[in-house]
């Protein structure tokens, strides 16, 4: 089984910030490049993975997107231009509940070096139970890690169309979130933290989300600057 290694939130955060080349302490701390030079993470999840409302992995989509499209409009985005080393397989798919994006895993994880786990709002927005999609989240770190493959999981960002209402099941599902984290021994990227309002908890950032259910393309680079210092990915 491949070792996991922290990719460096001050490397994230300078790249991000146009400060010019890593110091040499960063570089020994990240991952060393693949022959092919990347390191390819799979990420599997929903819209949040997808970069909705203004990008999607999917051409279809895309071209209904029209002219609105922006590939920025996607954490995966920023976190390949602060380090190149690091690419992407979008496996976003708007709208899916745990248990739908868990039978994508097996295709979306085949030849990646890492693979990271988002999902769980759309569990809540469909009133199913937290158990349930606990469970699945659960299920799926075990089945990435028996693929061999480092893995992250991602807690659920609040839902301003959904606030105060989903607050709760919201903090219920984060709470097993980070409980799974800890007992199976993977990190967990802190989405909510980053962009919560915290002069109005439970919602985004009014500059921060682009239409109250997603992250704008301020949001999705902050996600990307302050949440992804705990990724997991191999030591190749």
């Amino acid at each position: 089984m491949r070792v996991p290694v922290i990719l460096p939130l001050a490397f994230l955060v300078g790249m991000l910030a146009g400060c010019g080349e890593p110091n040499p302490g960063d570089v020994d701390e990240g991952p060393a490049e693949s022959a092919g030079g990347t390191t390819l993470v799979a990420a599997l999840g929903d819209s949040i993975t997808a970069g909705s409302p203004l990008w999607d992995p999917d051409p279809a989509i895309r071209e209904q997107i029209g002219a609105a499209l922006d590939e920025r409009s996607q954490f995966e985005y920023w976190v390949t231009e602060s380090d190149p080393a690091v690419e992407f397989r979008n496996c976003g798919v708007f709208g899916e509940r745990t248990d739908e994006i868990a039978l994508r895993l097996g295709d979306c994880a085949d030849g990646a070096d890492a693979l990271m786990i988002q999902g769980g709002i759309n569990d809540i927005a469909q009133g199913r139970p937290i158990a349930d999609a606990a469970a699945d989240l659960r299920a799926m770190v075990r089945a990435g890690r028996d693929l061999g493959l480092p893995v992250t999981l991602v807690d659920v960002l609040p839902w301003n169309n959904g606030h105060p209402a989903a607050d709760r099941p919201i903090e219920q599902l984060n709470r097993e979130i980070e409980r799974i984290g800890a007992e199976e021994d993977v990190p967990v990227l802190a989405f909510h933290e980053t962009l919560e309002d915290p002069g109005e908890p439970g919602t985004m950032r009014a500059d921060l989300t682009i239409d109250g259910d997603h992250p704008s393309v301020a949001g999705y680079r902050l996600l990307a600057e302050r949440a992804f210092g705990p990724l997991a990915l191999p030591d190749r």
